[in-house]
């Protein structure tokens, strides 16, 4: 087996992201001055191009090592890198404005400039993933591992193990267990690897084996011998990660926090209470509630008028809703029922062929058109684009009581479609598999996330056969 040093494989990463930039820098000034395709007048000489290409390159290098841009990345996913991407170029591109700004380098090409940062940025990406890419296949094939030694051959030991063995593009193998009660797996867990000695043993195993990381899985009870074991991991230089025993308690991302110099597990990593994750989100918000209201302004128009025209009441149809920290709002619909008792509507469940509808209101109700006045909701800042769906304070206080977890979703604002709706999970479906969903996309919140969601919603169309 090939086993890397993790600071070689930085050295190269640095090498080729340097050389992936400057060539990136000649593409483009080939595309602005010698492809034909665009009007050129050039004043300045390749030279002075070329010192500030190499300028900002050794820029994007420092600035990468300052924000964790090569780090160990293993365990992340490809996202973090295409973010990370993002947060560099950007930030070194703006720092280049600013150098050519106090040199007074006036006659740069701005076109040129924007060339450069569009072919880098995507230019990095491409690489970036094809290595992702490569680097799987090798470790699939035996190469770039990591050796791992299990402590505790338990439930908790034995679902490590398995989670594992269904990522080997990870490039982690698990050598064996350490275990103080068992000598041998039960007959329905054969296909583990073998159970080599007890705790005791670690010193002897680790003196033995090539191990990179060290898994401590043990119950509660026997927490008196994580001392010992981190000693000796660290006498050999070796990682020790631990797996609470009570983890199967936890959600799936739980973080540890710092209060008063005490480390606290906080049981639920919520990525947007980050204050830039708001603001990310909030603008986008905004912005994209602005244009949808500008782009489908006739079409409300339009339905405004055929509802007042062919149904007696109100075009505007306003219901309470719970939305983020459990506060109620007035969220707004364009009407596709008759008009009826607040207090009636606010109670019963929409079924098929609900009598209440008018003839209008089902087209607009299938077709999601009834939602457009909720991107108003969305610039009050009551609901956000992507979100878990609201529901009447009526129906929460059912849910809370019959659904687990069914409060979390309140953790964040409202959506206008979601993780949930994209699969199907609309109407007349399961509201615990729409918890899971709404759970996931909690815990999991990036800002291309919302971005696939959005074009999921799209590409699927709006037309919904659950939308009585």
């Amino acid at each position: 087996m090939i086993r890397q040093n993790q600071r070689f494989l930085t050295q190269i990463y640095v090498l080729v992201d340097l050389l992936c930039t400057l060539l990136m820098f000649l593409a483009s000034y080939w595309l602005k001055f010698y492809s034909g395709w665009l009007v050129h007048y050039n004043t300045v000489p390749f030279k002075t191009y070329l010192l500030w290409g190499t300028v900002y390159s050794f820029a994007a290098i420092l600035l990468g090592f300052y924000i964790g841009f090569y780090s160990p990345r293993r365990r992340k996913q490809f996202s973090y890198d295409i973010l990370k991407i993002f947060q560099v170029h950007g930030l070194s591109f703006l720092g280049l404005l600013s150098m050519l700004f106090i040199a007074k380098e006036v006659h740069i090409s701005r076109e040129f400039l924007a060339i450069f940062i569009a072919v880098n940025v995507v230019g990095m990406i491409a690489y970036r993933y094809s290595v992702k890419l490569l680097l799987f296949r090798l470790r699939r094939k035996g190469f770039n591992k990591r050796y791992v030694l299990i402590l505790g051959a338990g439930s908790v030991g034995r679902s490590f193990y398995d989670s594992l063995s269904q990522h080997p593009e990870l490039g982690y193998e698990v050598m064996g267990f350490l275990d103080d009660f068992q000598t041998e797996h039960d007959p329905e867990y054969q296909h583990m690897k073998q159970i080599l000695g007890t705790i005791d043993d670690l010193d002897e195993q680790l003196k033995k084996n090539i191990i990179d990381e060290v898994i401590i899985a043990l119950p509660l009870k026997a927490h008196k011998k994580y001392a010992y074991i981190i000693n000796q991991c660290e006498h050999a230089g070796v990682k020790t990660l631990i797996i609470p025993d009570f983890f199967d308690m936890l959600p799936a991302r739980p973080f540890f926090d710092n209060f008063a110099g005490l480390p606290l597990i906080n049981v639920r990593d919520i990525p947007l209470d980050e204050l830039s994750n708001k603001l990310l989100k909030r603008a986008f918000d905004i912005v994209f509630s602005f244009f949808v209201i500008l782009i489908t302004s006739p079409i409300m128009l339009g339905v405004f008028v055929a509802i007042k025209i062919t149904s007696p009441g109100p075009a505007l149809f306003k219901q309470e809703r719970m939305g983020l920290d459990r506060r109620n709002f007035n969220m707004y619909k364009f009407r596709s029922m008759h008009v009826s008792n607040p207090g009636t509507s606010d109670t019963l469940w929409t079924v098929e062929n609900d009598p209440r509808r008018t003839r209008l209101g089902s087209f607009i109700r299938r077709t999601s058109i009834d939602e457009l006045p909720q991107f108003f909701n969305v610039l009050a800042g009551h609901m956000s684009v992507v979100g878990p769906r609201p529901e009447r304070p009526f129906f929460v206080e059912q849910f809370k009581e019959d659904i687990p977890k069914y409060m979390v979703k309140h953790h964040i604002r409202p959506g206008i479609t979601g993780w949930a709706q994209t699969n199907g999970l609309r109407g007349d479906t399961s509201i615990h598999d729409r918890i899971m969903h709404d759970i996931f996309y909690i815990e999991n919140w990036t800002f291309f996330f919302d971005l696939k969601i959005i074009v999921r919603t799209v590409t699927k169309g709006f037309v919904n056969k659950n939308a009585y």
